[in-house]
């Protein structure tokens, strides 16, 4: 999962190296609801889906 901290482009996935051990950090807060993540990801593990409510961008056709 290192690809998904370069294709993001708001920083959501990152690799935090720390004491010897390495930790995948999903920042969520951080995502704009692009969906890079679902199109650029080559093993298809991440799966986007529109947020809940009225904190994102309006998707009607989805």
């Amino acid at each position: 999962m290192k690809s998904a901290q370069r294709y993001c482009p708001a920083g959501v996935y990152e690799v935090v190296e720390s004491a010897n051990e390495t930790i995948f950090q999903i920042n969520s807060q951080n995502c704009i609801h692009c969906k890079t993540c679902d199109i650029k990801d080559p093993a298809q593990n991440i799966t986007w889906v529109t947020p809940e409510g009225a904190g994102g961008p309006n998707y009607p056709n989805m």
